[in-house]
């Protein structure tokens, strides 16, 4: 459980705050909402996302009054949360189907672009040289491939001494929007692993051990040799763990990076009305291939509350001030048009067409 907290005191919050939102936070005509005083909020889910929200709350500290309590729990426990009205928020890098989000009467809305790795603990390899491609990734998740010196893998690395030793698959234990993404890639790749698994934030792995969250994966691929597992960047990097490389869609070997996640993310098609993309297995030479848009969830009914204010001075601050701090963590900021259209759902609580 990650809890950010944010506080600033009553006498300086409104006229900073006044001045500031009023000034700096009007993105393309939007104006920012009114500032507030001193406020406590809570958002609950996806693990992916709370190195984000934990960095804007700590920078925005001294310009929203927000104090954000946020539990890192995995998207679909975000989901549930935000459904049964216990948090302001919730976070899921899994979208919320139409269907549902109308049930609940939730607005939703992307917030950020980040990859997810994969990290492997293999003694005397430094692993950001290990090469995979998306099949014999499915098939070290799936036990077709159950040692790190298989022929498919010393194929893809001639220049590696790989060592006989087992592989250990690790995999999320909780509803995990990082799982639905992971897994949907291995859909793209490989034809036998869409057959038999399939995509969702939990799935029916057919072998390996279960850990709960981004840090939960970061810290047993850490401490256990021959495993391997998947993560969100800033995780893979606060841990000190190399990323393999991943063959893209263009065939070519390349490296997560900020980079790399913004030329999946030019290749993105947005639909509407409800803005998600899927941004795995993009084309572009230089492409990472597991790419994510993480999103927030908000209900409608409380957008015109103290709290709902809150929550919209919160991610109005996080999506144009905060856009510096989210490139530290390796995150990529939405598209211009996708972030003004955010902007616009935020202030007036409806879906708006996204090209005018």
């Amino acid at each position: 459980m990650v809890f950010l907290r944010l506080c600033v005191s009553k006498t300086r919050a409104f006229s900073f705050v006044s001045v500031l939102l009023g000034g700096v936070l009007s993105v393309g005509g939007f104006a920012a909402p009114q500032a507030l005083w001193a406020a406590e909020i809570t958002g609950a889910g996806s693990s992916f996302a709370a190195p984000l929200y934990e960095a804007w709350s700590a920078a925005s500290e001294e310009q929203t009054g927000v104090r954000v309590n946020y539990q890192t729990i995995g998207s679909g426990a975000g989901q549930n949360q935000v459904l049964a009205g216990t948090v302001d928020f919730g976070a899921s890098d899994a979208p919320m189907a139409p269907e549902k989000l109308h049930k609940g009467q939730l607005l939703q809305f992307p917030t950020a672009i980040g990859g997810i790795v994969v990290i492997a603990n293999i003694p005397g390899i430094a692993t950001e040289h290990l090469k995979l491609t998306g099949p014999v990734l499915a098939d070290l998740y799936a036990g077709t491939i159950t040692t790190w010196n298989d022929p498919r893998i010393t194929a893809l690395n001639p220049d590696l001494t790989l060592p006989d030793l087992p592989v250990a698959p690790l995999h999320r234990a909780d509803g995990s929007g990082t799982t639905y993404v992971f897994t949907e890639y291995l859909t793209q790749v490989a034809p036998q692993w869409r057959a038999s698994v399939g995509k969702a934030t939990s799935v029916a792995w057919p072998l390996g051990a279960g850990a709960r969250g981004n840090d939960g994966i970061a810290a047993y691929v850490h401490n256990t040799e021959g495993s391997v597992g998947y993560v969100e960047y800033a995780y893979a990097v606060s841990n000190h763990l190399s990323a393999i490389q991943l063959q893209n869609k263009a065939g070519n070997f390349v490296m997560p990076s900020a980079q790399s996640f913004a030329k999946a993310a030019e290749a993105a098609v947005w639909a509407e009305p409800d803005l998600t993309a899927s941004l795995n297995n993009t084309g572009g030479a230089g492409a990472w291939p597991i790419v994510t848009t993480t999103y927030a969830l908000v209900p409608r009914a409380a957008q015109q509350s103290r709290q709902g204010k809150a929550v919209e001075t919160f991610f109005r601050w996080g999506l144009t001030l905060g856009e510096a701090e989210s490139r530290k963590l390796d995150y990529v900021p939405l598209p211009e048009r996708v972030k003004a259209a955010v902007l616009q759902r935020l202030a007036t609580g409806q879906e708006q067409a996204l090209f005018k």
